[in-house]
């Protein structure tokens, strides 16, 4: 395949460097500059390569032209290229010319240019050739145009390989567009290696192909590697921008800033990227309303922004925008698509709502309560239904009582003026209120604003009234303990258009306690019961009745009577806690806190003193001591006994009023007060049929136990005990034997032994009862008379057990209990002394033949190893730690105490 290498290169030749000359020509300005471009020996289509300044021949020019066809200028001065090109030589250079009409001698000049360009090409494709004789089987830049109108088949290119000089070469292709899709897009022929394209493509389907070219001779052989063929297909301006909406809603508020974003619109393009066909430039091309323009739109980024701060809701709300899209950097050639663009223009609080009327009269009858007397409207231009056109009403002026109040209407949104606390003729006949109006959000222009005010006179009708009670609240002051039928001026009500209380009635509604009666004509009181202070229905010393007053026309009023009662020492203090615990044990004293009904000038401090004579038991028992005021401690003296006492306390008061308490003490051998258990005694306890039941069945069951244990015993005194092999936790270890011992009985001093399988009966141990020891020899140690066997009174039993094969001695406890230290145990050295020369001699004339030799199996003794550990032995004959595991009497709860005191006395 012919080469496409630029002369000289040896590879890489698309990294060199070139030298582009550009001669600038301008008739306008006889001005001629020759600019040097740096570039890469290949370019693509429409690759933008460097920038000339044409400023100074632009200002009179208005057409470009250029020598080579293969570069293109625009009106800025940069340089594109218009085809995909591969320079071959080291610097190539072509003319532009800038004119603004085509004279004569400009079309001289453009025909000499023409002649150039033709001599370019024809140099250009005597390059070519020589590439293609420096060049063989590699591959060639190519491209075709998309959508090309032919002539089809359109020759492409020729692939050719050296080899065809010696052999004759077929030429084949493969790849897409050849056998796979798009099918026979390309084909070549077999002998010339000539590539051809059968049809036009679409760039946008089909960017590019890569084809596989392969080189054999007839007989097969392939004398070349599979060469790759790259086609690309140059993009043609032949997609139309779309916007991605055909309709796009912006909002902006009014009266906002100059270059507020409104909003962007956005278009595609799916035309080559990074080329002319895609540089998109963005217009507004009409405005609904036109007048006056409001709004620009940014060319290369569709950002729409506001032009001026006259945007006003309240005359245009909605502006309707058309725009426009076009490519080829917006030049009139390129494709071009248009949208509408919606701007919604938002409300601000521009607008204060202002009175219809400045003025307002209205009449309204005395003692009518919320009741709505004045609606006042107000007009205002923002949107309605929102925070901008709401309004909030306030009196400003003349509400000073409170009498009047004033809400908005959500649905009209007027001022509704209401009478919420009743009007009184006799002190006001007219009043004026100065009512202002704003809206719920705050003014555009400032927040401060008072907003619009109007002036309402309120004219108080005259109205028949009835009493009054007023004040609602009458108080009097009275001492408690006064003498019956004592009178006091009352309660009195008053008619206020005479202003007098005749012909007024008095009738009583409420007296808790019944203590007075009320005059019908005057409402005085006269008291009909002592007066308690202390009673419960009296209320911080306030003592309430409730008065109904009435005219002569059925006209009614209610009123309060408050009976200030005032103190007088009449009560002595006393205890509320009767009952006292002490806990003897702790010796701890009971505090004892005293209260006194009266008043605080008649209370505290307190004195505290035990009722009794100089030489009674009380005094002899008991102790008080002050501790503050109001309270003292109760202790006890010489040690009494535990049970219940009852103490008569004196408390007094600091006038010396006086009261006796009969406290009921409790002396416990407790910790804690909440331990004292001592019961009452029952006073006529009766006992009902399910209580008489339940012990007659916790009897019998009792009965059942007592029967079942006696029969146990009975049993175990006739059935030899035999002994589980998994009493490991219990007192009594079973010896592992290999086989029973011989039946033998040595009669040694101090030991007493029986055959294995008898009885063994110990001195403590009841008639017929024993421990049957299975193969095994039970041994008694007797000091002073008494064997081992004889703790078993206290619940112990000693055995020394000997095994005749294995060697083993166990001191085992019988299951009988524990055994207390100072009757039957005895010291390890007792046990030592008696044991050790009994043990050895008895040891000596174990297994031993007529020849007094040993028996193989004999225990030998162990070697001397030195002293004893301070642990102690753990041989089976160790004496065993039987008070292990007693901690927990240390710790016993209250209700153990007395019997662990008792245990330690013994």
């Amino acid at each position: 395949m012919a080469a496409a290498r630029p002369i000289g290169s040896a590879s890489g030749a698309l990294c060199w460097q070139l030298l582009l000359t550009l001669a600038i020509l301008t008739f306008a300005c006889d001005a001629c500059k020759t600019v040097t471009l740096h570039v890469p020996s290949k370019l693509d289509a429409v690759k933008y390569i460097g920038r000339v300044n044409l400023k100074e021949c632009f200002k009179s020019a208005n057409l470009i032209h250029s020598s080579d066809p293969d570069f293109q200028i625009l009106e800025d001065g940069s340089v594109y290229t218009t085809n995909a090109i591969l320079l071959s030589s080291a610097k190539r250079s072509f003319t532009v010319l800038l004119s603004n009409t085509e004279t004569q001698e400009e079309k001289k000049i453009l025909v000499l240019l023409e002649q150039q360009t033709k001599v370019l090409r024809k140099r250009r494709s005597q390059e070519k050739v020589l590439i293609r004789a420096k060049r063989r089987w590699a591959p060639i830049p190519c491209s075709v145009s998309e959508n090309s109108l032919g002539p089809f088949p359109l020759f492409l290119q020729q692939i050719q390989s050296d080899t065809a000089q010696n052999y004759t070469i077929y030429y084949s292709i493969s790849g897409p567009g050849v056998d796979k899709e798009p099918l026979n897009l390309f084909y070549v022929e077999r002998d010339t290696g000539n590539l051809f394209c059968t049809r036009p493509v679409d760039r946008e389907m089909y960017p590019s192909f890569e084809l596989v070219a392969f080189a054999t001779t007839k007989d097969g052989y392939t004398p070349e590697y599979p060469l790759t063929l790259l086609i690309r297909i140059e993009d043609e301006n032949d997609n139309f921008p779309i916007f991605t909406e055909t309709t796009y809603i912006f909002n902006v508020t009014e009266n906002c800033r100059v270059g507020t974003t409104v909003g962007q619109v956005c278009a595609t393009d799916k035309d080559e990227p990074d080329t002319l066909h895609t540089r998109l430039m963005y217009s507004i091309i009409e405005q609904l309303p036109a007048s006056p323009t409001l709004f620009f739109m940014q060319p290369a980024t569709g950002v729409i922004t506001t032009t001026s701060s006259r945007l006003d809701r309240e005359v245009t709300d909605k502006y309707q925008l058309k725009i426009k899209v076009q490519d080829m950097d917006g030049q009139y050639f390129g494709l071009q698509t248009t949208a509408t663009c919606i701007i919604n223009i938002g409300d601000v609080n521009d607008n204060l709502p202002t009175f219809n009327r400045l003025s307002y009269e209205v009449s309204v009858e005395e003692n009518r309560v919320d009741v709505e007397i004045l609606r006042v409207a107000v007009t205002d231009k923002d949107l309605i239904n929102t925070a901008n056109w709401r309004a909030n009403y306030t009196i400003l002026k003349g509400n000073e009582n409170g009498n009047f109040k004033i809400v908005t209407d959500p649905k009209t949104n007027e001022g509704v003026l209401c009478v919420v606390k009743p009007l009184n003729y006799e002190e006001k006949q007219e009043m004026t209120l100065q009512i202002s109006v704003v809206n719920e959000a705050p003014n555009f222009a400032s927040s401060r604003s008072t907003g619009s005010m109007a002036t309402v006179t309120v004219r108080v009708k005259n109205q028949d009234e009835g009493p009054e009670c007023r004040p609602a609240v009458q108080i009097v002051r009275i001492k408690e303990n006064v003498p019956v039928s004592t009178k006091d001026i009352g309660y009195k009500a008053h008619d206020p258009e005479t202003n007098s209380s005749s012909g007024i009635r008095y009738e009583k509604l409420s007296d808790p306690e019944g203590w007075v009666s009320v005059d019908e004509n005057s409402g005085s009181i006269t008291i009909l019961r002592s007066l308690d202070r202390e009673a419960k229905t009296i209320r911080n010393g306030i003592y309430n009745i409730t008065i109904l007053a009435s005219d002569e026309g059925k006209r009614t009023c209610t009123g309060t009577l408050g009976i200030i009662l005032e103190d007088v020492n009449d009560n002595g203090p006393f205890i509320p806690e009767r009952t006292v615990i002490i806990c003897k044990t702790v010796m701890s004293p009971a505090e004892i806190v005293a209260v006194d009904p009266d008043e605080p000038t008649h209370g505290p401090p307190f004195d505290f003193s035990l009722e009794g004579v100089s030489d009674s038991e009380v005094l002899r028992m008991w102790r008080l001591t002050k501790m503050n005021d109001t309270a003292a401690r109760l202790s006890y003296l010489n040690d009494p006994q535990f049970g219940r006492y009852t103490v008569p306390v004196r408390v007094a008061d600091r006038l010396g009023q006086s009261r006796v308490t009969q406290l009921d003490v409790m002396l416990c051998d407790c910790v804690t007060r909440s331990d004292c258990r001592i019961p009452s005694p029952a006073k006529g306890l009766m006992l009902g049929k399910w209580a008489i039941l339940t012990i007659l069945l916790g009897i019998a069951l009792l009965f059942c136990v007592l029967f079942t244990l006696v029969c146990g015993a009975t049993g175990a005194a006739k059935k030899p005990k035999v002994f589980p092999d998994d009493l490991a936790q219990q007192n009594l270890i079973v010896s592992n034997t290999e086989a029973p011992g011989d039946d033998k009985v040595y009669s040694t001093n101090g030991f007493t032994t029986h055959t294995a399988g008898g009885f063994t009966q110990g001195i403590c141990s009841t008639p017929g009862s024993g421990v049957k020891n299975g193969g095994q020899e039970t041994i008694e140690m007797v000091k002073g008379g008494q064997t081992i066997e004889s703790c078993q009174e206290a619940g112990h039993h000693h055995t020394l057990g000997s095994c005749k094969g294995g060697g083993q001695h166990t001191l085992d406890s019988c299951r009988g209990g524990q055994v207390e230290a100072d009757n039957c145990r005895y010291a390890y050295s007792d046990w030592y002394t008696y044991t050790q020369p009994r043990l050895g001699e008895k040891v000596q004339q174990c297994n031993q033949d007529n020849s007094h030799t040993h028996a193989q199996d004999y225990v030998r003794t162990y070697n001397y190893e030195g002293k004893g550990s301070a642990a102690g032995s753990v041989g089976c004959c160790s004496e065993r730690q039987e008070e292990d595991g007693l901690e927990f009497l240390d710790h016993l709860e209250p209700k153990f105490r007395t019997l662990a005191e008792a245990c330690m006395k013994r």
